[in-house]
């Protein structure tokens, strides 16, 4: 069944080749040029078929035991280099592409022998229609779902996960190389359903795992974006309350300045009219509100902020060095301040539960170099605060924040790191401002 000449075996392994490279490129993007992918995957499958083909005339029997699998760990190595996802995300979808590759080379063959006396070319054109449909089912229906939860794969897969993968891959090995390919007994036909039933479950509990953890991720994402925005809002508020309460007291006042400069006027007390006016300013410049920065969401967030620390007695001191104009969104830049700030107040209270006397501090510093814009913040933290993943435990920040810092800093390309140093924490972000937005 597996023998013919060395043509009819191109035949097969060209049409093997074309339907592994088509299975997967429907799930995965190249990192090339879609010109650039098609010549590098036409001088892979042209080596390989030469390859594959110059074994066969040397050694047929070894070749038709085991030629599948080798040209499949070349596809493998070569598709890792060419694909656009990270390892994790590849070995998931080479697993599968090699569950399909089974699906049609022996679904091909089993065909070929049960009904058609095992002619060759029911072989190979029950190879072609299987590929041509298990392609139409994945564009029209799980091309998008596929692509959709590779995000999740990425941030969630480990080693475990990359065991799994393994045994789908040795599962498949295991219709590929089975010595007793040619019998047809009903023990046979019911080894390869069983066979290929416990692959494609393997595959599906996984799919099905990463698709629930990255949906449940996003809630989380979604539900801290709406606490942040709660937040937000409550320092609107607390602004808007301030302002409503210093306007009451600037109409009160007024009344009573008026009275006393009538009462100077009427008297002509000219020099102790202007030393009242100087004290007057005085008392109008410490009453402002502090002006930190020229950029005004930045201003605002980071004075409600200051407000609350300082109420918490907590010592603030800022470096703030940029323009009126980012070119980044101010619901990005409210994002990572608010978060970082939020943040440094919750652990300085924290430690303020412990001891009241300690005296705690939030250090906040923002600047330009170039393109890129620096967000450093430290703050007084418990020592035993920790990390994991190189990131604070949500039990020593609130449960808050640092994924919406953490996704707003991905968006622009940017690096970040938090340390606990001592008893003080420190969060650096770097990141990339866009010319255009």
């Amino acid at each position: 069944m597996l023998g013919g000449s060395v043509y009819i075996a191109f035949i097969r392994f060209a049409i093997s080749l074309a339907g592994v490279i088509i299975l997967f490129s429907e799930m995965s993007e190249s990192r090339f040029g879609r010109k650039k992918t098609i010549v590098c995957y036409g001088c892979f499958s042209l080596v390989v078929l030469i390859l594959a083909s110059a074994w066969y005339v040397a050694d047929w029997k070894s070749c038709v035991r085991i030629v599948a699998f080798a040209m499949y760990a070349c596809f493998a190595i070569f598709a890792i280099m060419i694909s656009s996802d990270s390892v994790y995300l590849s070995i998931y979808k080479l697993a599968l592409t090699f569950y399909l590759l089974a699906v049609f080379l022996i679904g091909g063959l089993e065909a070929a022998v049960i009904f058609f006396d095992g002619n060759v070319w029911a072989d190979i054109a029950t190879r072609v229609i299987l590929i041509l449909l298990m392609a139409f089912v994945i564009e029209k229906k799980q091309k998008s779902s596929i692509k959709g939860f590779g995000e999740y794969v990425e941030k969630e897969a480990d080693k475990f996960s990359v065991a799994i993968m393994i045994i789908c891959i040795l599962l498949g090995m295991g219709f590929i190389l089975n010595p007793d390919i040619n019998g047809t007994s009903p023990y046979r036909i019911y080894q390869i359903v069983v066979n290929f039933i416990l692959t494609g479950t393997l595959q599906l509990l996984v799919f099905r795992f990463y698709l629930h953890v990255g949906i449940e991720r996003e809630y989380e994402r979604e539900n801290q974006l709406i606490q942040m925005n709660h937040r937000l809002l409550e320092r609107q508020m607390e602004l808007l309350e301030e302002s409503v309460e210093s306007g009451r007291r600037i109409r009160h006042d007024v009344r009573h300045h008026n009275a006393v400069i009538t009462e100077y006027v009427c008297n002509q007390q000219k020099e102790e009219l202007l030393q009242y006016l100087k004290e007057y300013d005085r008392e109008i410049d410490q009453g402002m509100v502090e002006m930190i920065c020229a950029n005004t969401a930045v201003n605002n967030i980071l004075s409600a902020y200051t407000r609350k620390a300082r109420r918490a007695q907590i010592k603030v001191t800022m470096d703030i060095d940029i323009g009126r104009k980012l070119d980044i969104p101010n619901i990005d830049l409210v994002a990572i301040l608010a978060n970082a700030y939020e943040n440094a107040i919750y652990a300085c209270m924290e430690v303020k539960k412990c001891s009241e006397e300690k005296e705690c501090f939030i250090h906040f510093a923002m600047k330009i170099r170039k393109n890129k814009l620096i967000i450093f913040c430290s703050n007084t933290c418990r020592r035993k605060t920790g990390l994991k993943g190189g990131q604070p435990k949500t039990e020593f920040t609130g449960g808050i924040g640092v994924s919406s810092i953490i996704k707003t800093a991905e968006k622009y390309g940017g690096d970040y790191d938090f340390k606990n140093e001592n008893g003080v924490f420190v969060f650096r972000l770097i990141m990339n401002i866009p010319s255009d937005i």
